[in-house]
């Protein structure tokens, strides 16, 4: 995973999962990057850095923009063009689920940024992601 800082879009597993989504219309890559979380009990780095992707793209959906860079470009024209699709309850509720997994000792996404000297900050972004989603 290449990663070149903490934020949610700031390595290449969320960069090429936004050009999957570049070319969906709903939310079914959505979805589907957030029900990985829950299909193994060691959870992979790629599949969490896809699913952090998936919940800050419902939270612009929701209209709480986070962060705004040329890393998320590609998802806020994607955002823009689909204001008028709705995010069910559930997948909020199944977004904030899949954080608290994604913040736990099976996600190996977790264990890579424990080892780091940047582990606190990456925490601290992942919790903002779930406070956007909350309020």
């Amino acid at each position: 995973m290449g990663t070149w800082d903490i934020g949610t879009f700031d390595n290449d597993t969320a960069c090429d999962w936004a050009y999957e989504l570049e070319k969906s219309s709903d939310l079914s890559v959505i979805e589907k990057s957030i029900n990985v979380v829950f299909e193994e009990d060691d959870m992979d780095a790629d599949y969490a850095c896809e699913a952090l992707a998936a919940i800050d793209t419902i939270i612009r959906l929701i209209g709480k923009q986070g962060v705004i860079n040329s890393y998320t470009e590609i998802v806020d024209h994607w955002v823009k063009r689909h204001q008028e699709i709705s995010v069910p309850k559930a997948l909020i509720e199944k977004a904030q689920k899949a954080i608290s997994l994604i913040l736990s000792e099976n996600s190996e996404l977790y264990e890579l940024w424990l080892e780091s000297e940047h582990f606190d900050a990456w925490k601290a972004d992942v919790q903002s992601l779930a406070n956007r989603l909350s309020t």
